[in-house]
């Protein structure tokens, strides 16, 4: 038998049917759906490459597209934090502190993984055939196996706990 007392705790703080919700959950789900499909195809196909006429060319446009996805999906989180009941027991300056913290960390992990990997090594120069030279074993490699997830994890916890 499960318990989901919690659960069920859980969703009177959260309106699961409020528009900015959904769309905040839907591009959550879609970015990285969108631009693993997007790569996966143009590892297969280099249709990309060849539309732009070169690797790099195709490589950058893709990259343009995730950030501009990336900029629609922080903002329905925005619009949907706003919209969401707040507990009030998180209405103190210690949690808006440690959600900076969390944010700073996190913002940490994002650009030295960045800076580690390059432009087209974070946005998935290998489907596009723009290999390294070695794998980077640098900070914040050194750390986690996956310091981007991790680090964005930590940005958007750090932004809803201030």
């Amino acid at each position: 038998q499960v318990d989901v007392r919690a659960m069920v705790q859980l969703f009177g703080y959260v309106d699961v049917t409020d528009s900015g919700f959904i769309a905040a959950v839907l591009s959550i789900a879609f970015n990285p759906l969108f631009w693993n499909v997007v790569a996966r195809w143009e590892h297969k196909t280099r249709a990309l490459s060849r539309v732009f006429g070169s690797p790099h060319a195709a490589c950058y446009s893709l990259a343009a597209v995730i950030m501009m996805l990336n900029c629609v999906r922080s903002h329905c989180f925005t619009e949907a934090m706003k919209s969401q009941p707040k507990l009030e027991s998180l209405e103190c300056h210690w949690v808006y502190y440690s959600g900076l913290v969390i944010l700073a960390l996190g913002t940490l992990l994002v650009v030295s993984s960045f800076l580690a990997l390059g432009f087209t090594g974070t946005f998935l120069g290998d489907y596009f055939g723009i290999l390294m030279e070695a794998k980077v074993t640098s900070f914040p490699f050194s750390v986690l196996d996956n310091p981007m997830y991790w680090g964005s994890t930590a940005v958007y916890l750090g932004w809803a706990l201030m």
